[in-house]
């Protein structure tokens, strides 16, 4: 293999911790805001306040990408000084899936949550503490992959 296309290779791994890290985001707040547009149209039939609270927890999947974000830039430095191409490719997609599922998981819990906020207007704290735990997922992931990167 040339070391021009080790360099890709390396770089299209990059490219897929983001990618991945992204659809799960994607997945995760389509999932909560679903969730919240519907607690808000029962808030709207029963005359009640609808909770603008809500927002946090349909964005709460969206920092996944940018754990995407922060493997890419040094995944891509790493590439272009020589790293192994193909150690990089499958760490970024490994890393990209496991973050991205964090993000949708953690997408169905909010989904939940803003029912249950909607609902009762309570329990908001604890709701956010079960989606940290999730996110915990995916911060771990990332901290390990560059620990991994960093030592190619």
């Amino acid at each position: 293999m040339t070391p021009e296309t080790s360099t890709a290779i390396g770089i299209a791994g990059a490219v897929a911790a983001l990618a991945f890290s992204g659809i799960g985001s994607a997945l995760g707040t389509g999932i909560a805001g679903s969730s919240a547009v519907g607690a808000w149209k029962r808030c709207y039939a029963q005359k009640k306040p609808a909770p603008f609270i809500l927002l946090a927890l349909v964005g709460a999947p969206i920092t996944q990408t940018l754990y995407g974000l922060i493997l890419l830039i040094p995944m891509v430095n790493k590439a272009k000084a020589g790293a192994p191409g193909l150690a990089l490719l499958l760490a970024g997609i490994f890393a990209g899936i496991s973050i991205g599922a964090s993000a949708w998981q953690q997408g169905r819990a909010a989904a939940a949550a803003a029912d249950a906020q909607a609902e009762t207007g309570e329990g908001f704290t604890n709701y956010l503490a079960a989606l940290g735990i999730i996110e915990t997922v995916a911060i771990f992931v990332m901290v390990f992959t560059l620990i991994v990167v960093v030592g190619l």
